[in-house]
């Protein structure tokens, strides 16, 4: 899939106003419009002009579109970062309806998402706002209390789109799971007519962490081991996320082997479990004395690795 540069295909500046971007909209479209144009490739063109001024004179989707625009040109090859849109609010959940159809998987892509406002008689009720965040693991380990920094776009006047910062105190239940949705009751957009206001879904992921992966609630992580506590067994004190625990390591473990911890992943209900995976890293045979260890192992061990794991398959 390739990047697609909007402001190229209207033909207007990174700071075009919004009524500007509607006029050079206008322009196209009475030429490219295909009960009238004769140009080939005018459905095309068409379809392109139509979606760029869907995203460019909407606030929401352009403030998101012109952060993650800043580390893509036209025409690169691309891939939508799993958090290209975190932190910024939009209403409902996230785009108005509209036929994806109509629009290149670029388009549906990034805004492939619905809502709307609902309707109470002569009253409207305020709009649900959407965000994700991030979090730490260990704050879902515990539950915490943190400032996120959320993006909310807004126009002037002139239709030029900016982005205010809007810091929020925020509970983080202790258990959340990846993807779920914490709600701030009454802080989406204001009713109309009266109308009660909406409410704000956080949508929460889990801050990259190097030391851990996250299954629902289980956890995994990987235990680098030596030689000879796998072939002899040990014990030692490992950390993890609710704190450290004293680990036994089997006697004859192999590298992949897992050891669960029943209960120690995310809490819940059911809790799930913490699971260490096995690497046995081998020391460097940088010095005389290892290498002599070495050659010694090789003559006193009739062992031979790939002999064993064809007798095992």
């Amino acid at each position: 899939m390739e990047f697609k540069d909007y402001y190229q295909t209207l033909g207007v500046d990174r700071d075009a106003a919004i009524p500007d971007i509607k006029k050079a909209y206008r322009k196209l479209a009475r030429k490219y419009h295909p009960d009238i144009s004769k140009e080939p490739d005018a459905a095309l063109r068409m379809q392109e002009i139509n979606e760029a001024k869907a995203v460019l004179t909407d606030p929401e989707k352009r403030a998101a579109y012109d952060q993650l625009g800043e580390r893509y040109h036209a025409g690169q090859d691309f891939r939508p970062p799993p958090d290209w849109d975190a932190g910024f609010e939009f209403s409902g959940g996230g785009f108005e309806d509209i036929d994806l159809g109509e629009f290149s998987d670029f388009f549906a892509n990034l805004f492939g998402r619905g809502g709307q406002w609902t309707h109470r008689g002569h009253r409207m009720q305020g709009g649900d706002r959407h965000a994700r965040i991030y979090v730490d693991l260990e704050d879902a380990y515990r539950g915490a209390v943190r400032t996120v920094t959320l993006h909310v776009p807004q126009t002037d006047a002139q239709g030029h789109v900016s982005v205010r910062e809007h810091n929020l105190k925020v509970r983080i239940p202790k258990g959340i799971k990846e993807g779920q949705h914490i709600r701030l009751a009454g802080q989406g957009q204001p009713g109309i007519g009266g109308g009660e206001p909406g409410n704000l879904y956080l949508e929460v992921h889990f801050t990259p962490n190097p030391d851990y992966r996250v299954e629902g609630r289980d956890v995994f992580a990987t235990l680098r081991v030596a030689p000879w506590e796998a072939a002899l067994g040990a014990a030692i004190d490992v950390p993890t996320p609710s704190g450290q625990v004293h680990l036994k390591i089997p006697k004859g473990s192999q590298g992949g082997r897992k050891l669960r911890l029943k209960g120690r992943g995310l809490p819940g209900d059911e809790p799930g479990d913490l699971y260490f995976v096995l690497e046995v890293v081998l020391p460097p045979a940088h010095t005389e004395k290892a290498r002599r260890l070495y050659e010694s192992m090789a003559r006193d061990m009739p062992f031979n690795p790939r002999q064993t794991r064809q007798a095992n398959g």
